[in-house]
């Protein structure tokens, strides 16, 4: 199995398991630092010691042979597993390259010792220092908790109302600490998916370019070259979209009320302080419980730090204790000087078990998973509900004028559905559609709306309905489905299971993929291609009903499910799905060997060769953005390169992004170009386009 997600609503509960996993994450990061340090070292001794280039460039092959990556979540798309074997790809090329001929290596330290460095000090550093303050901010925290727990009930309310507030100032503290960590380790844990896979595949080029006799390897190593730089593309875009969504989601948890309740596997689970007999009196040790209602089985684990064992807050020493509850009474305040305390008893032990909770909504919960005399209370929304939009005669109304006016008059529009729309324009689209008012089969004004508004609208049709259009019953069927090995296989489990979809749901997604499939054959002019459109529509037509950071992580298969919908729209729409042939098991890619060969998400392709992808920069901007386009996925021939080595388009150079392009020299990247939308680009020549992608020139 790959790494453990790191759930933010875990960084609140802060459990042992929570710990575990994190701990996994720092072993695993530390082992890429390690890996990187090795891998700069060589590269200094590749380009110094001529002499024994030989040896240094095996060192450096047998570095990439060994490491492997581990992603996280429990599978990998096509663009991740052919990342993850590209090290030992190069690995096999260096190898064989050096058999042959020995030259010198020039620019090597600009193109990969640089990039390498910076990573590891500007993205692993910082992880590092949030790591220090993290655990600071641990030690504060539990320290400060165990003062609060002690404060007598006796004491004066204001005195009271002083600690509690105190306590919640210093909890938040300890809370944001644990999020921003949370974020940023998993964050440059999906970083190195790239950043330091793109220096390699520069600094590969490098080797080609000064290694005249191996001019004939390096041709052979184009398509992979081409097919690598498209993966890489998409795991930048997934990781940027996926980035997006995970912070959000940090950010609503943060907001949560301490009465939240994360979820989980358990009715309960958390922290308690139990008081325990002894002869000289009785002492309160802190113990991570869990119940389960159904089986009523209570189980609490000892997590105090013992001198002789130093172990990391949170972790449970020895085995856990399981007991069978009997009953949940509240403690009384005038009984105990102590706040917050609630007596259980179990069929295991005779007499009552006294427990303290974190606080009073802390209890409250404990009190309503076992049953106690405690009221129930119902959980805050995390989420504010949407106006529902639903699957009637009105809806399908609207989709279908804007599919008739989009495709009357904007096939060809470039960026269509990329491209977002004035919000208040949009806005009044749809009061004006779906108002109480309105006529069901009401007419849309051609002249009144213009593409932009149209598509957003119907992007937020989809995007407010009650539920997804592929329904939350069959989503995770639907991602099991992308997670085939076998492009095959995912086209028959995705036409049987549209096919199980409500008959009015599958006729909307008939009548929007079959649009979205001519779409996608204008995109010489509008360069949406079936791949951009995936993941335009992809979170708007499957969304999880769960907002977890591993459903999140499951953004990159949604994408690939609705792209394989609309490229098969005729076979899934047109013919009844065969159920005599059953497919194979779910699959599993962790338990099997990746695998060692390129893989593309849609097959195989006709030779065409794709230009850059345009997307906007702002709603009523008149200015796009040169970018690598995330349809560029695809093996076999895509016909000549797209640009040479002395030809650099260098038109409208004020708007570079990064680098001045004025301070670019040959080989080296230009970032992204901007240009006025007003510029003649459609005259350029297939050489004047400049592909830029993180260090190297193609």
């Amino acid at each position: 199995m790959g790494l453990p997600t790191l759930e933010f609503s875990d960084s609140l509960l802060d459990s042992p398991e929570f710990r575990e996993r994190l701990q996994c994450h720092e072993i695993e990061l530390e082992r890429t630092n390690r890996f990187i340090k090795d891998l700069i070292k060589d590269g200094n001794m590749l380009i110094s010691a001529l002499n024994s280039l030989s040896l240094a460039v095996q060192r450096f092959s047998r570095s990439l042979q060994e490491f492997q990556f581990e992603c996280i979540g429990d599978a990998e798309t096509d663009d991740e597993i052919n990342i993850a074997q590209s090290l030992k790809e190069f690995s096999q090329l260096l190898s064989t390259m050096e058999e042959e001929r020995k030259r010198l290596i020039q620019n090597a330290d600009d193109v990969l010792i640089s990039p390498l460095e910076k990573f590891r000090k500007e993205q692993i550093g910082a992880v590092k220092e949030g790591k220090k303050q993290f655990d600071k901010e641990t030690e504060r925290y539990y320290s400060l908790q165990e003062k609060y727990l002690s404060v007598s009930s006796k004491k004066k309310e204001s005195q009271l109302h002083e600690a509690d507030s105190q306590m919640n100032k210093d909890r938040k503290i300890f809370y944001d600490a644990s999020l921003q960590y949370v974020f940023k380790i998993q964050e440059v844990q999906e970083r190195k998916k790239f950043e330091f896979v793109e220096p390699l595949l520069a600094f590969l080029q490098g080797l080609f370019t000064s290694y005249h006799e191996g001019y004939e390897l390096a041709c052979e190593f184009e398509p992979y070259k081409q097919q690598l730089q498209f993966n890489l593309q998409n795991a930048r875009n997934n990781f940027e979209s996926t980035r997006a969504e995970v912070e959000r989601l940090m950010k609503r948890i943060r907001s949560a009320e301490d009465d939240f309740k994360a979820p989980s596997c358990f009715t309960m689970e958390g922290f308690l302080y139990i008081q325990e007999k002894r002869p000289l009196g009785s002492v309160w040790t802190r113990y991570y419980c869990t119940y389960e209602k159904s089986s009523k089985m209570f189980t609490m684990g000892n997590t105090e730090v013992r001198p002789a064992s130093r172990q990391p807050n949170g972790v449970v020493n020895g085995t856990p204790e399981m007991f069978k509850l009997r009953s949940c009474v509240r403690r009384k305040t005038d009984s105990i000087d102590k706040r917050f305390c609630f007596d259980i008893e179990v069929v295991e032990r005779h007499g009552v078990i006294t427990l303290q909770a974190l606080s009073e909504a802390n209890r409250r919960l404990w009190m309503e998973a076992m049953d106690g005399k405690e009221p129930i209370y119902t959980l805050p929304s995390l989420l504010s509900k949407k106006e529902e939009t639903f699957l009637n005669e009105a809806g399908f109304n609207f989709v279908k004028k804007c599919v008739e006016l989009v495709e009357t008059r904007g096939l060809t529009t470039l960026g269509l559905y990329r491209t977002g729309g004035v919000n208040s324009k949009v806005q009044r689209l749809m009061t004006s559609v779906f108002a109480s008012t309105a006529s069901s089969d009401m007419q849309l004004d051609a002249e009144s709306w213009d593409n932009k508004t149209i598509t957003s609208g119907l992007k937020d049709y989809f995007r407010c309905l009650a539920e997804p259009l592929l329904t939350y019953r069959l989503h995770k069927e639907f991602i099991r489905a992308a997670k085939y090995d076998d492009q095959k296989h995912r086209v028959r489990a995705i036409h049987a299971l549209v096919h199980r979809l409500p008959d009015r749901n599958r006729a909307m997604l008939d009548v929007l993929a079959k649009h979205l499939l001519r779409v996608s054959s204008h995109s010489n002019q509008n360069l949406m291609t079936v791949s951009n459109l995936g993941m335009i529509f992809g979170p708007t037509l499957m969304r999880s009903q769960e907002e977890t950071v591993a459903a999140m992580m499951n953004i990159k298969f949604q994408n690939i499910v609705v792209e394989i919908i609309i490229e098969n729209h005729d076979k899934i729409f047109g013919e009844v799905p065969d159920l005599s042939v059953p497919l194979p098991p779910a699959p599993s890619s962790r338990s099997t060997p990746r695998r060692g060969k390129v893989i593309c998400l849609s097959g195989k392709r006709k030779p065409r060769l794709y230009p850059p992808a345009l997307c906007l920069a702002d709603n009523d901007s008149d200015h796009w953005t040169i970018q690598l386009s995330a349809s560029m996925n695809r093996r076999a021939s895509l016909g000549p390169p797209l640009i040479t080595h002395s030809r650099i388009y260098q038109q409208n150079t004020a708007g570079v992004r990064g680098s001045p392009l004025n301070n670019i020299r040959e080989g080296e990247t230009a970032g992204c170009y901007r240009f006025n939308s007003s510029t003649n680009h459609q005259n350029l020549e297939n050489g004047d386009w400049c592909l830029a992608l993180s260090g190297f020139l193609w």
